[in-house]
């Protein structure tokens, strides 16, 4: 017994249909204003007890990425790159992404934005304030990392001690920099200085990441037996450095060794399936990384995995 034949379901025959029913509707509602591009202030989430949030600091806009990434390939091969991501070649967004863990002792602070405004703003549409910040920690002293560590008179978290690398101290300290004489030094007397395996607060731990700066620190937060690492600027793209890890950035400051702490760090997300928080990741900045065949890496964006 032949069937009675049905028409193809095709893209055009949805549209039409769907134009029908809108004309069929009633009325047409009020236009809506148009609006610029936004993103939310925050991303809560949990590890283990631990509450864990990425705060907006801020973003811009850079115009000329290989410029910055990829300094060592030519530019047809960075165009093929950027094209297989689905990403252009000639513009970036920037982001940058604090992030505050809750212990239920300690809430401890992770890098400072690069000004104080857009970091507080963060903080308060999350339900925190300033005074309520114990620790903060400093991954390393590029400006946009410590840029929120003072106000116009004050120091912006008033109740906080500070943690920072002693390879990273000592390094810049020597190096003269007007930046980290006005912001770090005055600090010093109230510094904490750690190094690998060191302990910040119970549940995390500093790790030597070096290459990025001479004294660059990654994080470890571990609670209940789940991980989450703390990544900084380890990769500072999510494809043009981390899934090419031997491609050069310019604000590397150790070329060869950031590409081999960035190839270490990369195998032991994937072997070891951790959750990572790349500080210029795309908002809101936490992610997993897959190895590829081929030697090279993928970001994969966290979606509700740690939302349970």
């Amino acid at each position: 017994m032949l069937r009675k034949s049905t028409p193809a379901l095709t893209r055009r025959g949805m549209l039409l249909g769907a134009a029908g029913l809108s004309l069929a509707s009633g009325p047409a509602l009020a236009k809506a204003d148009l609006m610029m591009p936004g993103m939310t202030g925050f991303k809560r989430f949990k590890i283990g007890n631990f509450d864990v949030v990425t705060l907006m600091a801020g973003h811009e806009k850079n115009d000329a990425p290989h410029d910055t990434f990829g300094r060592n390939i030519s530019d047809e091969a960075f165009a093929a790159a950027s094209d297989a991501a689905r990403i252009p070649a000639h513009w970036a967004q920037t982001f940058f992404t604090p992030t505050l863990v809750n212990t239920g002792e300690a809430l401890v602070l992770f890098d400072t934005g690069p000004k104080p405004a857009g970091t507080v703003r963060a903080l308060e549409t999350a339900g925190y304030f300033v005074e309520d910040i114990d620790v903060v920690v400093l991954t390393h002293m590029h400006i946009d990392h410590i840029g929120g560590l003072h106000g116009p008179n004050s120091v912006t978290f008033p109740n906080a001690r500070y943690v920072c690398g002693s390879m990273e101290f000592d390094a810049w300290d020597d190096t003269g920099s007007d930046v980290f004489d006005r912001t770090i030094l005055p600090l010093k007397p109230e510094i904490e200085f750690v190094a690998e395996g060191d302990t910040v607060v119970p549940g995390i731990t500093a790790i030597e990441a070096f290459g990025h700066t001479l004294g660059h620190m990654m994080f470890m937060v571990e609670s209940t037996g789940e991980h989450l690492l703390l990544a900084a600027d380890f990769a500072c793209h999510h494809v043009w450095s981390l899934a090419y890890p031997d491609w050069e950035m310019r604000l590397d400051e150790d070329k060869e060794q950031a590409a081999k702490t960035r190839r270490a760090v990369l195998e032991m997300l994937a072997s070891d399936k951790i959750p990572f928080i790349g500080y210029h990741m795309p908002w809101p900045s936490v992610g997993y990384v897959d190895r590829l065949k081929d030697g090279r890496f993928h970001y994969v964006p966290e979606s509700y995995q740690l939302l349970g």
